[in-house]
């Protein structure tokens, strides 16, 4: 019996038969066979399989977007982790403390991907030693309470040790000429330990979505921690 219909190569037709799971696990192809068979049907026959497969496709879609999205996720998360590990690593190297802030500004800096680091010292007393006076580009003297007004926090109110947040331009008194391209910062309040008044530690960052408050904030945390202890030996 002869017919008009196409018919499949020979080589095509045994690779198929040999190994039909190639074709069933084509999503194009499978999408192609199923819209040629609804065309054979004709208009006026509902496929309900055809109409679950398209849905199941769908979701399957769906699943494949959000397994990405979920990967990338936890690809930024590890790539984050090991900045901060690396940063936090540099923080602790120095043996003196000049050694220290020049690390904040350099080494931790280029780790961060940071444009400014600036570390502000709450002092009670009116004059600046000359020590201090030599690092006045990254460090900062400021008069008791600076903290709590910088982070917009009341007095009586215990703050977040980690502050995210976007800004239009930083303070040139903290950040000097950098500060106008500065787009978001992350605030670090230090606790110096019982009896001393507190830091805050500046990250600073042409990109605003660098830091945004609605970021997690643990690694910074942690990050956080590390400062303040080394802190804590340096000005003890």
């Amino acid at each position: 019996m002869s017919t008009n219909s196409p018919t499949l190569a020979e080589d095509l037709r045994s690779a198929i038969l040999r190994a039909p799971d190639i074709v069933l696990d084509d999503s194009d192809v499978m999408r192609a066979l199923i819209a040629a068979d609804d065309k054979a049907r004709g208009d006026n026959v509902v496929d309900l399989r055809g109409i679950a497969m398209d849905r199941l496709s769908s979701r399957l879609d769906q699943l494949e977007d959000t397994h990405r999205s979920v990967i990338a996720a936890a690809y930024d998360n590890l790539s984050g982790m090991q900045l901060i590990h690396r940063a936090a690593l540099r923080l602790m190297d120095p043996t003196d403390f000049e050694s220290f802030l020049h690390n904040l500004d350099g080494d931790v800096a280029a780790i961060l991907r940071v444009d400014a680091v600036r570390l502000v010292l709450e002092t009670r007393q009116d004059d600046t030693s000359p020590t201090l006076a030599q690092f006045s580009e990254i460090l900062k003297v400021a008069d008791c309470g600076f903290t709590n007004a910088y982070l917009g926090v009341d007095e009586a109110a215990l703050p977040n040790s980690v502050t995210l947040r976007q800004i239009d331009g930083g303070s040139s008194e903290i950040y000097g000429s950098v500060g106008p391209a500065l787009r978001s910062e992350a605030c670090l309040r230090l606790d110096l330990g019982a009896g001393c008044l507190p830091a805050l530690l500046l990250l600073g960052s042409g990109e605003p979505q660098q830091f945004n408050p609605q970021q997690a904030t643990d690694l910074l945390e942690f990050f956080t921690g590390i400062a303040e202890r080394s802190l804590r030996h340096w000005l003890s």
